[in-house]
């Protein structure tokens, strides 16, 4: 493994699901030099060519959480409540970064509390019995992998970042930081409404200044039905659509 970044600390993280998000993150961290674990539902043996891949250590998700310093859930919807035995053994100061979204229809169940008007990650954190930091939700697979920048870097993209406990805050906003993003205090795990699907903080690339001013323009209720309609807007777009045609059509679509 190569040294961490300077001034980042080495750190053990467990991630738990190797999608686009989550596999994303597991090699960028990993090349920085930390402990990475990677687990998803099938096992070690499952993940074990993309661990080698990246230098990280293949496992399920009891030896991902084991003895981590951050943990990473990056899973659909109805695997949340799959895990809470897991995340019960981890303590309480780690923090748990929750990095999904509830896409019904489309791909997850009806989850009714959330229909009701229940936060996201609210819902994430009953399901798991304690807190989590939603974080890495509102950026798209894209720019996560090729559009990180070194800080102060005038085309520094950002991830807004919410949560109930500050140090835990802080280190998923350094992890951000860390992996070429401006992390944003979106308040707390209530507030992270704001940064769902189809808000206008939601999948825009916008920068720091911007994110701010879309997570504050985002308005309570609104999104459900644009959410509901993104296979239809993705639809138009065509079989292959470029970035910029994503973005923008994000832009138009999460407008407050």
């Amino acid at each position: 493994m190569r040294e961490p970044r300077a001034g980042a600390p080495i750190m053990k993280i467990g991630i738990i699901g190797i999608g686009h998000i989550g596999s994303t993150l597991a090699r960028k961290l990993a090349s920085n030099g930390h402990q990475v674990r990677v687990a998803n539902s099938k096992g070690a043996d499952a993940v074990r060519s993309f661990a080698d891949e990246i230098g990280a250590v293949p496992t399920d998700a009891a030896g991902a959480v084991a003895d981590a310093d951050v943990v990473i859930l990056s899973v659909p919807f109805p695997a949340v409540t799959k895990l809470a035995e897991v995340i019960a053994s981890v303590p309480a100061a780690v923090p748990v970064i929750d990095t999904g979204n509830y896409y019904p229809d489309m791909r997850d169940p009806r989850i009714p509390e959330i229909d009701q008007g229940m936060t996201e990650s609210v819902w994430v954190a009953q399901q798991l019995g304690r807190p989590v930091i939603k974080a890495f939700n509102n950026i798209l697979a894209y720019s996560l992998k090729n559009l990180g920048r070194p800080p102060g870097a005038p085309d520094r993209l950002a991830i807004a970042v919410a949560g109930d406990d500050d140090a835990q805050k802080r280190i998923a906003m350094a992890i951000v930081n860390e992996v070429g993003f401006d992390p944003v205090d979106a308040g707390s795990l209530d507030d992270s409404w704001r940064q769902q699907p189809s808000t206008p903080a939601y999948c825009c690339d916008w920068n720091a200044e911007e994110t701010i001013r879309a997570l504050a323009a985002a308005k309570k209720g609104a999104a459900t039905a644009k959410r509901d309609r993104l296979a239809e807007q993705f639809a138009k777009l065509g079989p292959n659509p470029s970035h910029g045609d994503v973005v923008a059509a994000n832009r138009l679509a999460n407008a407050p």
